[in-house]
């Protein structure tokens, strides 16, 4: 009488099926375990950035706050800073970077949109163009304070002036700018740009009404972050702009940005921490101000292009 094969055979169809479901278990729990470890980590990145901030914020908010007042911000400075307050400060700063601004927002919109549409990314000069603007987005700011010095006070006969900084923070700046601006336009579906085409619009009109609103965020985030770059330099307006704290009567005058003043008050004025740190606060609040108005006009541009009233 020969045995039941069949019966010898079942406990190893039984443990087939249980050593796949336990690997298959401690699959499951592994990618969970690995993708609540990532979420965490994200989230402590997250959290380690934001804490970075608010402890800058409170330090300098704990040491100035008390300095800040209406007269800071309307006063002259008096006492080599010790006394008085900003207001020369804050128009000097204002109006550097409007002339960063004005300059560096035209040329870095322009040179975007020539290398997004205009250019073949394999040609030399968009090659040439894009290692350009790789070096000068890594050169320090006081290699750009020394091109300034050289090449607007002096060649061009600008002098120690508004001018000369704004000119040379908007050399610093493009690079920056450019880049953002030409991944926000590539960033743009090709579709668009066909369609575009198919409703007969030109090359000019769909740039306005469709590809630039379109990228408008991108615009707003390279031209913040240049503007931040910007009035944070003191190497390359201590080179440009000059030292003088009075307050400028035109363009062509010396003018003392709020970094500039931060540093000759942290570094040469004794005394003067506590206005140093109500100007650090002045300059936080400014950055915050420019970034909410860059913010809403870049909507509002974006709302009147692709949805007007």
């Amino acid at each position: 009488m020969q045995p039941d094969s069949s019966v010898s055979c079942a406990p190893g169809l039984m443990a087939a099926p249980s050593v796949a479901g336990s690997t298959l278990l401690t699959a499951q729990v592994h990618a969970k375990l690995s993708e609540r470890l990532f979420v965490a980590a994200v989230w402590l990145a997250a959290a380690l950035v934001a804490a970075s901030f608010l402890w800058i914020v409170a330090d300098i908010a704990f040491h100035g706050f008390a300095k800040l007042s209406w007269s800071f911000l309307t006063e002259a400075p008096r006492s080599s800073g010790r006394k008085g307050g900003i207001s020369t400060i804050l128009v000097s700063t204002l109006l550097i970077l409007a002339v960063t601004v004005a300059v560096a927002v035209p040329l870095g919109v322009g040179v975007a949109v020539w290398l997004s549409e205009f250019s073949r990314r394999s040609s030399r000069t968009a090659r040439v163009i894009n290692i350009a603007l790789d070096v000068l987005a890594g050169i320090p700011s006081i290699v750009f304070g020394l091109f300034g010095n050289a090449f607007f006070c002096v060649f061009l006969g600008l002098g120690f002036s508004i001018v000369s900084g704004g000119l040379t923070l908007a050399c610093m700046a493009l690079p920056i700018l450019i880049r953002a601006t030409e991944s926000g336009l590539s960033a743009v579906p090709h579709d668009w740009r066909q369609g575009a085409a198919a409703l007969g619009l030109s090359k000019a009109a769909a740039l306005w009404h469709v590809l630039l609103p379109a990228a408008a965020p991108a615009i707003t985030a390279g031209l913040l972050l240049g503007i931040g770059r910007a009035v944070a330099e003191t190497a390359a307006l201590v080179f440009t702009s000059g030292y003088v704290d009075r307050m400028p009567e035109s363009l062509m005058d010396s003018g003392r940005s709020l970094a500039v003043h931060i540093y000759d008050l942290s570094m040469n004025v004794s005394g003067g921490d506590q206005a140093a740190y109500a100007s650090a606060l002045v300059l936080i609040g400014l950055l915050i101000v420019i970034n909410a108005v860059a913010i809403q006009l870049s909507n509002r541009f974006m709302k009147s292009r692709i949805q007007p009233a």
